[in-house]
């Protein structure tokens, strides 16, 4: 990493509050050049809390923007860090509509061309990508990274029409957790404590609504840009990594855009921004590649950003099982369309006898984390254990390596003698030795097996075909290796159990993988060193305490239970150059029986700390999350208690029955 201090551009920054229509101000932090030039603005919109959570990443990249000639400004989403208003649903109607207003301000500033550009990852990708799609004139580019097109399944709820137990539950909890925080006294003033119990007062669980939804409804297609993407008129930067699950929607963008506004770009990351050095690596000088796109797009710098390959991706090398790599094997890679005409679809024909798939209620517990963020116990470990709880199909490797790339997809032929049912995919890579890498996987909910948007139940006893894709990937199979494909009928905690157990029996006559195999063609792709502003400065407290696991897997032999425990690593104590000391702890848990569908449980703990000791400030939040479930419902249990010094100002709970369609 190197540290940028030397910028064309002196720069100077300001907290402001942007006033929107019906009289909520926005709470902002806007980097600019020192010029007396207009200049274009970019713009990072998000609900995580500019004054604290982001402020070590914010203060990477959007410094670097204005030392090379942009206003670079973020925004926190309404109701969230200091910003006016109360808190809503994700990706809500008010949320989006407040983007188009505030970008529209900022053309309207007398330091702005008119011209601006939106970035952002994760939330805030989603929102850049949102509001491309509301089209506000000013609004020219964006950068969007690791986000979504799709909110019903391609986001953190669902995934091929199943309950996403792992992540619903994860992110829910999670954003109780956020939403609780209250605005900062140092940039809120003293209307602190009236701007929180007004947003407390309004907060619910985020999981009663996402709950609510079990089907692909108007509900998920609401700002789902996948329904209409001829309505994005901005140049559209899509950038996402094999190793989040988000991916899939940078190979959708580049498919259904029109070439001339839309560039792809895959590497081997997780869920982060591309220079940050996050595991697995390699990172690449992301800064200097967006910079090409903004000048292009809102300076009309005639550069050759456009000239680039439709879509660069990295091809990883095979490797052994680990659940870190701090760089991966491979290649970049360039399709100058997509489907791309290097790729051809191949077909892998199962073989063998019928064979019943009834897995146990476990598989899945060395699937690895749904969202990577880069830490040690993030991926899958050796596959060799789930393999051997599923039905498993190789196809050796002989002659030259497969190179694969794209999105893999099954058609399996199943007998089923109950309604309902799931099947999920695995495809590993298997080395000499034994050893399982997995490669990629996908999941379908039988129910939704013609679409998303109805739950059918299964004729007992009838034999359908059913067929979906996996998620896509870059990969190598060298000879001598083997590719596996692993059938399982469960896959906890990533997907919520069925109401039925029995599984199904698998015919592998009609049933097949195919592999989007890949010519190999050489390519030379060079990225500058990964370059960031000066760092915030912000420190982290020694502490003699032994820390927890990341993942922790246990097993009651005697009552055949089997419990995952999860510490998300969000950041622990840090003190901030401005006093501010915050601390954050969170353990998620997740249990399930061997063969009881029912006893399937999820739990999450929270614990957050802000305190500033010149203001005598000192704010706790506690929350707890947990749902579980029975034949009928899915039943939820939350509680958020806060207190300002040793005073509870909010103490609630709530239970609700959530009667169970698609899960």
């Amino acid at each position: 990493m190197r540290i940028r201090t030397d910028f064309p551009y002196e720069t100077a920054h300001e907290d402001v509050r942007i006033p929107l229509a019906d009289g909520t101000k926005l709470y902002a932090r806007i980097w600019r050049p020192l010029t007396d030039e207009p200049v274009p603005a970019l713009l990072e919109y998000q609900p995580y809390r500019l004054s604290d959570w982001t402020a070590p990443r914010d203060r990477q990249r959007h410094p670097w923007y204005a030392g090379h000639g942009y206003a670079s400004v973020r925004v926190d989403v309404r109701g969230h860090g200091n910003s006016e208003g109360l808190p809503g649903d994700e990706y809500d109607t008010t949320e989006l509509a407040d983007g188009v207003e505030v970008v529209n301000w900022l053309a309207r500033q007398p330091w702005c061309t008119g011209r601006v550009g939106m970035f952002g990852i994760s939330w805030g990708g989603i929102d850049a990508l949102q509001i491309a799609a509301l089209a506000p004139e000013p609004l020219k580019a964006i950068v969007t990274v690791c986000s979504s097109d799709d909110r019903y399944d391609n986001d953190a709820h669902y995934m091929g029409g199943s309950v996403l137990a792992v992540d619903m539950h994860a992110r829910a909890a999670a954003l109780l957790a956020l939403v609780a925080r209250p605005p900062d006294p140092l940039f809120a003033g003293d209307e602190w404590r009236e701007l929180w119990l007004k947003r407390l007062e309004a907060v619910a669980p985020f999981v009663h609504t996402w709950l609510a939804h079990q089907i692909r409804d108007d509900y998920w297609k609401h700002a789902s840009v996948c329904e209409d993407y001829s309505a994005i008129d901005a140049a559209v930067l899509a950038v996402g990594g094999w190793h989040d699950p988000y991916r899939d929607t940078v190979l959708r963008l580049v498919e259904h855009l029109p070439p001339d506004r839309v560039r792809g770009l895959i590497g081997p990351w997780p869920h982060q921004y591309p220079d940050r050095g996050r595991p697995p690596g390699p990172a690449i000088g992301f800064l200097q590649e967006t910079l090409r796109w903004w000048d292009h797009h809102l300076k009309g710098i005639d550069n050759d950003v456009m000239s680039e390959p439709l879509l660069r991706s990295w091809i990883s090398e095979s490797h052994p099982p680990a659940t870190g790599y701090p760089e991966l094997p491979g290649r970049w890679v360039g399709d100058s369309a997509w489907p791309s005409p290097h790729i051809t679809p191949v077909p892998y024909a199962l073989q063998g006898a019928p064979v019943i798939v009834d897995s146990p209620q476990h598989t899945g517990l060395d699937a690895g984390r749904f969202l990577p963020l880069g830490n040690d116990a993030d991926l899958p470990p050796d596959q060799r254990e789930e393999d051997a709880r599923s039905a498993c199909f190789e196809f050796p490797v002989t002659g030259d390596p497969i190179e694969i790339l794209g999105r893999p997809r099954v058609t399996l032929r199943l007998r089923l003698d109950v309604p309902h049912g799931q099947a999920a995919a695995r495809v590993c890579d298997v080395a000499p030795d034994g050893s399982s890498t997995l490669v990629t996987r996908g999941v379908l909910n039988l129910s939704a097996r013609h679409g998303r948007e109805r739950a059918n139940a299964w004729p007992l006893g009838a034999t359908e075909d059913v067929s979906f894709e996996l998620n896509g990937i870059g990969h190598t199979f060298p000879p001598g290796h083997r590719i596996r494909l692993a059938v399982s009928s469960a896959y906890w905690p990533w997907i919520w159990p069925g109401t039925d157990s029995a599984g199904f029996t698998l015919d592998p006559a009609g049933s097949r993988l195919e592999l989007p195999v890949r010519e190999h063609t050489d390519e030379k792709f060079v990225f500058e060193e990964p370059e960031q502003s000066e760092p915030l400065g912000v420190s982290v407290p020694a502490t003699l305490d032994e820390q927890r696991p990341e993942r922790l897997i246990t097993r009651d032999v005697a009552k055949g239970e089997w419990k995952l425990e999860a510490d998300p690593r969000y950041g622990g104590t840090r003190v901030h150059p401005d006093g501010l000391e915050f601390t954050e702890d969170a353990l998620e848990t997740y249990t399930i029986q061997e063969r009881d569908p029912h006893s399937a449980r999820t739990r999450s703990d929270w614990t957050i700390r802000l305190h500033r000791p010149e203001l005598a400030w000192d704010v706790r939040i506690e929350t707890r999350s947990e749902i579980t479930c029975d034949a009928a419902d899915f039943i939820t249990s939350d509680e958020v208690v806060c207190r300002h010094g040793e005073e509870i100002v909010f103490h609630r709970t709530w239970e609700k029955r959530i009667p169970r369609m698609a899960g």
